[in-house]
């Protein structure tokens, strides 16, 4: 049992990667690339909707939020798009783990953001 989620895991790692290769390609359609960008960041994103330390309901957002969005993009994009993302994502992936530091950076710089946008409206709140 362990094997086979495990193997899930790396699958959707995968998948996920996959993503946001076919984000990158200018065959894919503008609808897609949004819903693509928001999958691929909530699953790289170190803040969860639902934090991992709570029991259960943490690992079950990532193990059903980021499946279905991926789906969702991949039902968007034309089959040939994310066939290639597939196998490059495959090829990328076997040769060792890919590293995009500007990715991370982007993500952080969001999330603090959003942090401090969130922190500007509570205090104009409580103002």
């Amino acid at each position: 049992m362990w094997t086979s989620w495990k193997r899930r895991a790396r699958d959707l790692r995968k998948l996920t990667f996959a993503l946001y290769l076919a984000y990158r390609d200018p065959r894919t359609p503008w609808v897609a690339r949004v819903v693509a960008i928001i999958v691929v960041g909530y699953a790289f994103s170190p803040v969860d909707l639902i934090p991992d330390f709570i029991p259960v309901l943490g690992i079950v957002d990532d193990l059903i939020l980021v499946p279905l969005g991926i789906a969702l993009a991949v039902r968007l994009m034309p089959a040939l798009v994310w066939q290639d993302a597939q196998a490059a994502a495959a090829a990328t992936i076997d040769g060792g783990k890919p590293v995009n530091w500007f990715a991370a950076a982007a993500i952080v710089v969001i999330w603090i953001s959003v942090a401090i946008a969130g922190g500007y409206w509570l205090f104009q709140l409580l103002a």
